[in-house]
């Protein structure tokens, strides 16, 4: 016999939920009830079936359990974020995650970067598998694909950005006030020459923050140069080289607006190695790990993540318990954090 047959012969099917009852001397119903938690049964008897579950390493059937139940839920939600190794989308799964053990929901989560396409995949795919309802950062302006499951009874709430083409439940933060606020803060330090370096204009929060951006420079009634402005996308490399390139010029500015977190850092790094990170001014959206610490500190608008995970989470378990309301978006407030980085004057004359 060769090694790889007796590794056959050895491996054993899983323990079943008859040889649980065998063990434990109750009929199978008994370990069904038990396992779904049924609090009529006695404890005594709920103790020696979870005794022989243990013995023999029985897990339950949580899909097939979920099939027989009157409301088909199956005790999970999916998740669809950015990417899930973006600091924003990390601290967002996790605040779900949360409010979702509570309640003893599983959440699967999975990346769309920034494809509509994708999207639809994994949304699909999550259906499929019979989640009970979804968290989208949506990266469509179409969500009209997802109608026939949410006349279906599939429950879903968009964060970050609403739902196009589609009636739903969204949690958004304030982009554009937040953006008015960065420039407006800038411009109280004596810049005027603030470029502007964003993700792609297509994406519905970059649009809102350069819009944000742009209407803070016209009401102080000063030129948006297009020479200054970079939509890169959200990537550090890319930052590192719009801020490069914009600080090559011949006026370069003198203070940037960051929109987006991945850009702040890719940015923070060209300033850096240019050694200008202390005589221009920056002012990131989105705060990161460890910007507190640098020297000088990022001054960021911060969202409340936090926030924004935990409505999200809260409303579509209203919507699980039955909340017929109409839909409705929230939108969540953000804040300017002075660390260092904002507050660098302008030096030399204004270009009024």
């Amino acid at each position: 016999m060769t090694q790889g047959e007796a590794g056959l012969r050895s491996t054993r099917s899983r323990p079943t939920m008859r040889e649980v009852a065998a063990l434990a001397g109750v009929a199978i119903k008994t370990v069904s009830r038990v396992f779904n938690g049924v609090p009529t049964v006695d404890p005594a008897i709920v103790a020696r079936v979870r005794e022989a579950a243990d013995k023999l390493g029985y897990r339950p059937n949580l899909t097939a359990s979920s099939l027989r139940r009157g409301d088909g839920r199956t005790a999970t939600i999916g998740m669809l974020v950015e990417d899930a190794a973006n600091p924003f989308s990390a601290a967002l799964t996790r605040t779900v995650e949360n409010v979702a053990r509570e309640r003893g929901v599983l959440v699967l989560v999975g990346s769309l970067d920034e494809n509509p396409a994708r999207e639809r995949e994994l949304a699909q795919a999550l259906i499929d598998r019979r989640v009970d309802g979804l968290v989208i950062v949506p990266a469509g302006r179409d969500q009209s694909y997802l109608i026939s499951e949410q006349r279906s009874g599939t429950r879903m709430v968009f964060v970050d950005r609403e739902a196009g083409l589609l009636d739903a439940d969204a949690v958004v933060s304030d982009n554009r006030q937040g953006a008015v606020t960065a420039v407006n803060h800038l411009l109280g330090a004596g810049h005027r020459r603030i470029a502007y370096l964003g993700d792609r204009a297509s994406i519905p929060t970059a649009a809102q923050r350069f819009d944000g951006y742009r209407h803070a420079l016209e009401v102080a009634h000063v030129e948006c140069d297009d020479r200054i402005i970079r939509h890169v996308g959200s990537s550090e490399e890319a930052a590192i080289a719009a801020t490069e390139q914009v600080m090559s010029l011949p006026d370069p500015p003198t203070a940037l607006f960051t929109s987006q977190n991945l850009v702040t850092i890719g940015a923070l790094r060209a300033l850096r190695a240019l050694g200008l990170q202390d005589t221009v001014a920056q002012v990131g959206f989105d705060d990161f790990p460890l910007a507190d610490i640098l020297n000088p500190g990022v001054s960021v608008i911060a969202q409340d993540i936090e926030q924004v995970g935990k409505t999200a989470a809260e409303m579509l378990f209203r919507r699980l318990d039955g909340d017929e309301s109409p839909a409705r978006t929230i939108t969540v407030p953000t804040r300017l954090i002075e660390r260092g980085s904002g507050e660098i004057p302008a030096k030399g004359p204004r270009h009024d």
